[in-house]
Parts: C-alpha cells; structure tokens; sequence
C-alpha cells in the first residue's frame, strides 16, 4: 500500500462506550497491528500493561475510530480515569500520517454516493423531495440522508468548514501539524455533495454483513455509477447503508459494538479480508440503521423526539473523517502516545459532546433543504471543537484572478449557445480551473478551458455564477443572468409516450422491443418490451427535459411473467442527468396476473432526465416474460 501504517476502520462510537469514531485508529508509523489486548495497549502508549475493556480496538484491531456509543463512551472514560489515563489539554493536536496510496485527504468536490443494500428497505417511491423513499424505512432515514448531502456547502453553512484547514500532497511531511501554503487543501464543499442513489435491491442484505461483503458491495456500487478508474474515484465516497434489522459488522454487540464506521476497500484488517477493486480505491462507510439501537446511537440527542439526530450525526461525523482520512490512516489522525484521544480522527475527538456545551453537538441549517443534527470536528488551527470554523480558500494573498463579466446573455431553445469566460491571474505560470453554476439545462463549462457550450433544453431565466480558481487556491468570479426563450412549454418533454404513431421513434430500443395494438393501455398502440418467446434483457429508453410547470413522470405497465422476482421482472428506472441521481420508478415486479398498473415519479422543471423501461427474462423455454407500457407523460 506504499504506507507504514496500519489501517483500521474509523468508526462511530455508540453512545455506550466510547466517545468518537477514530480511537481505534492506527498505531504510530511503522507499529505493526496489534494481535491481542495487551498488544494494543502496549502500542498505543498506555501508562499501564491494562487495556480499557470499552475501548473499540478490544478484540477489533481493525477498527480504526470506532464511534461508541453514549453509555460506552462514559464507561471507557471512567475507566481512564480511574487507571490514571485522562489525557492532558492539548493532546487532540492531530497530524499528517503520510498518506495511503498517495491518499490523504479528499483534496477535490466530494462525490456522495447513496448505496441502499438489500430487498429489506422494501418498495421503493419518491417523496415530495424528489428522493428515493422506502416502505421499509418507517422513520424516515433515506430522505433525511438524501437532503443531508445535497444540503452540505448551501446556505452559508459553516459546519463543513473545519474541512478546509486539512491537506495531503507531496509538500505535507508525515508528521505535520499544520498545511504549508503549497498544500493541497479540501476545499469548500460548495452546492452540495450528493452524486448518485441507488436501490441495490438484487438479493436481501446480510443479517450480519461482514467488512467485507460491505467493501464489495462499494466497489459493486462504483461500476453501477460507472466510476471505472482510480481518477474517478478519487474523491468518490460510497455510503453502504444497511436496512432496519440488520446487525452489519455487528455494530449491535453489546460490549464491542459501535454506530458507524469508514474505510476504504484495500484494508487488509476487514472483517473477512480487503475487497479487491478493479477502479482503483474504494472510500466508503458502513451506516447501519442505528435508529434501532435508540439512545444508544443518538436518538433524542439534539431534539425531541429526535429520532434521526444520531442517524445524521452518524452520517456527518464518518463523511467529515473521510474527508480529513480518506484512506485510514494515511490522513489526518492523533498520533500523541499516551494520550486518550491517540489513533482519533478529527470527529472522534469531539463526539457526544452535549448540546449547550462549548464544541457540542447542534443543529445545522442547510437551508431550503432541511435542518440536521450534527456533532462538531476536532480543529488544529483553533484548538478547539468546531461546530462552525471560517471558510479558508489558502489562494496566495498576492495572487488575485480576475473574471470578465460577458453581460448577460440571451438564446433560444433548441438553438445551440457557445460562451468564451475570460480570466487573468496576476502571478504568472498560474494554470486555471473554470466552474459554473445555474447554467440553463443543456449547458456545461470546459473546466480547462472556460468555454461554455451546449444546447439549451429549457425556457426561463437563471443567475449564473462562474468561480475560476488557479493552481495555488486563489478564486476570482463574475455573475450575470442567462435567459432561454421557447414559448410556454418550457422545453422537450417525452415524445410518442402514447406510441400512437405505431412505431418507437425517439426511443432507443435494446433486445425485443415493438410497437404494437396488443399493448395499448390507451388508444391503438402501446410498447412491448420483451417477446412471447424467452429474450433475455430488453428495454427501451428516452432521454428529456422537464418542462417549466411540471412536477409528475406517470406511465402505466402491464407485466406478464409466469415465474418468480427472482429469475424474470420488469423494472423502470429515472436518472437525473442534471444532479446524476437515479430512482427506480418500478422496482423489481413480477406479476402472476398481467394487469395495468401507473407509476409516477417527482420530476424538476430544467432537469435533464433518461427513463429506462426494462423487461428481463432468463431464457428458460416455456415461462416467458414481458411487459407492456404505455402513456408516458410529464405533466
């Protein structure tokens, strides 16, 4: 792994043992992984030969920043305190483990990536959100974790901001306490984090999933979003989140158990072994449905009744520990022997502190999208925990980059645009990174380049903000409007949804598929996907742009399949080019009675969206599959 540490999962304390995520962390570079209680005490600069029993490395060598749970964290620092351990101000200080792989922190935009493991998260909807909901998710945990991420870098908020004092690259020495000025920073998580969702309901999750089944599961997620190669999964980070009823990685064990861990797939210290990636490597976390341990994990902590505080504060403390140690431990940890906080990330150090108290956990707005509960993160720069922490760009205080405002702009639908952005930096040799948002759907910026180009799809007016940043952090921007005519439609919506014209023009057909009268639901003609002979996979699919006004994606199915879910089905799925979230409109079905049946899916005006309509049949003679569908609208 080109690295001397050791790595263990980061994990979320219980509110049973100990207090944070990373006290399990890796040893000091180069100590080999302790094997026994005694080892890990020895290593990790105990004062005795005794080893804390409410520690989350008892007998989990592996588990790097467990986060306990509350009444073991007060039984772990009893135990310090009795034994003579409480460690001395001062001793949070973290530092620079040297990185992983050349990994140490998560120096782009993050890319969240929502994995929902198992047929036990049940039928699948969209709430008033647009987000993925779940009949098996009585509390609500799926939509709250999807406005999380989407939330994080809106609204001003500054509970992200601890993030941008943390750094890796070649420049940062193994041992560092602070970033040099030619570091490469995390930056500020502006416009929020959410790259994808994702219902992986092929089989039912593991009772007792272990570290590496769920490793796998996040590699398996990495092809499903298509991010194939190391690049695209630098700053990738997949959340495995296992369904109500679940005990993955045993996080419900009474003594070693915890609320949530992170760690990346090439840890050979998983329960069960590494999880091979043929992308490069894998960030992800393990997120039980903590809800179930109640108090234990932080329902009721902030609020009241307060049933998802612990869930999101569970979520924010591994995403933040991801960032600041993407690849455990090569990134920032606790490092000081004899310390009570050594092997700790950033959030271990600062959780369950109660509200009210200086560094407590709090509510965080994140405006239109919701108000969360999160705990605050360890700061070197402030010495402190940090619920809040100034925004730090780190751009070199003589370096300042101008962007020429173009004025603002004006097209057509339908008619392409072309934009030239225009910047000056002024220190030389300075390479340029362009960003845009509010872009009309249908436009995009060259990062490299500052061109934008495209075809517009929708008809409005949209506040433009171009950010362009130069190779030391310094950023510079403009702003103007950018508005598209096209009457009051707004755009393209589904063309021949009723299949009226008695053909599949402007669908895109794979395997078996057929404009035909059998499958109307309405008028003459209606879609077959699939054959009255075994076919295999067929699908047809249409890509659009919600027009102004819309709010709904409806159509109507009708699935004839003599066999079970398990072998043939029909499905639909909706991805949202615009942010890259796909929602299964139709999950898996398998009617032993065909009938029609609508489906209907929350839909954004401006958004760019595919509709994939599938039929899979396994090839066995006599049973085959297929489906009807019909009257596709957007309304």
């Amino acid at each position: 792994m080109g690295h001397s540490h050791r790595t263990r999962r980061a994990k979320y304390a219980a509110i049973t043992g100990i207090a944070s995520l990373a006290l399990a962390a890796a040893g000091l570079a180069g100590a080999a992984a302790p094997a026994s209680a005694q080892d890990i005490s020895s290593s990790s600069g105990s004062v005795n030969n005794e080893f804390n029993p409410w520690s989350p490395q008892t007998g989990h060598p592996y588990r790097h920043g467990a986060v306990l749970g509350k009444e073991q964290q007060k039984k772990y620092k009893q135990w310090l305190a009795q034994h003579n351990q409480a460690a001395a101000t001062g001793q949070e200080t973290l530092s620079y483990g040297g990185g992983v792989d050349g990994i140490g922190v998560q120096s782009g935009h993050s890319k969240v990536y929502l994995v929902f493991y198992g047929t036990q998260w049940g039928s699948q909807s969209t709430d008033a959100n647009g987000n993925a909901k779940f009949s098996g998710d009585s509390a609500g945990a799926a939509g709250a974790t999807q406005q999380m991420f989407k939330g994080i870098g809106t609204n001003g908020e500054t509970w992200s901001a601890d993030l941008t004092q943390w750094c890796d690259g070649p420049n940062v020495a193994a041992g560092a306490v602070s970033c040099p000025t030619n570091a490469n920073y995390i930056p500020y998580q502006s416009g929020g984090v959410l790259s994808g969702v994702w219902y992986d309901n092929a089989a039912a999750s593991p009772a007792q999933a272990t570290g590496n089944q769920l490793g796998q599961e996040a590699v398996k997620a990495a092809g499903h979003f298509g991010n194939t190669t190391a690049a695209a999964n630098r700053d990738a980070y997949y959340v495995i989140l296992s369904p109500h009823g679940t005990n993955p990685d045993d996080y419900q064990n009474p003594t070693t158990g915890y609320c949530a861990w992170h760690d990346w797939n090439g840890d050979t210290t998983l329960n069960g072994g590494a999880a091979s990636s043929p992308y490069g490597d894998i960030a992800f976390s393990n997120q039980p449905y903590n809800i179930d341990q109640g108090s234990s994990c932080g329902v009721g902590f902030v609020n009241s009744p307060g049933t998802l505080d612990g869930y999101t504060m569970t979520l924010g403390h591994e995403w933040h520990e991801m960032m600041s140690d993407q690849n455990p431990a090569g990134g920032w940890t606790n490092h000081v022997s004899g310390s009570s906080y050594n092997g700790q990330e950033n959030s271990d150090e600062c959780a369950w502190i109660q509200p009210g108290s200086a560094g407590g956990a709090a509510n965080v707005s994140f405006g239109s999208y919701g108000t969360f509960a999160e705990q605050a993160s360890w700061s070197n720069d402030t010495n402190s925990c940090a619920i809040s922490h100034a925004i730090l760009t780190h751009g070199n205080p003589g370096n300042t980059v101008t962007v020429t405002n173009p004025g603002n702009q004006s097209g057509t639908v339908g008619t392409a645009a072309s934009l030239q952005i225009h910047a000056t930096d002024s220190a030389s040799g300075q390479a340029l990174s362009y960003a845009a948002t509010g872009l009309p759907a249908g436009l995009s910026i060259n990062s490299s380049t500052g061109l934008i180009s495209g075809t517009p799809t929708a008809a409005g007016t949209a506040n433009v903000t171009v950010t362009v940043t130069d190779s030391t952090g310094a950023t510079g921007s403009t702003s103007f409007s950018w508005t598209e005519s096209g009457g009051s439609g707004g755009g393209n919506a589904i063309t021949n949804g009723g299949f009226e014209a008695g053909n599949l023009s402007s669908w895109t057909g794979a395997g078996s598929t057929s404009a035909t009268s059998s499958a109307a639901h309405s008028g003459s003609y209606g879609a077959m996907v699939g054959s009255t002979n075994p076919t295999g996979d067929s699908s047809l699919a249409q890509t659009f742009t919600a027009p102004s006004g819309s709010s709904k994606l409806s159509f109507w199915y009708s699935n004839t399949c003599p066999d079970t879910v398990s072998y043939d089905w029909a499905t639909a799925t909706l991805k949202d080019n615009t942010t890259g979230t796909t929602t299964t409109v139709l999950a898996k079905t398998c009617a032993a009675t065909a009938s029609w049946a609508n489906q209907t899916a929350a839909v954004t005006p401006g958004h760019s969206y595919t509709l994939t309509l599938s039929n899979h049949d396994d090839n066995y003679p006599g049973d085959p599959t297929y489906t009807y569908y019909d009257d596709v609208t957007v309304s």
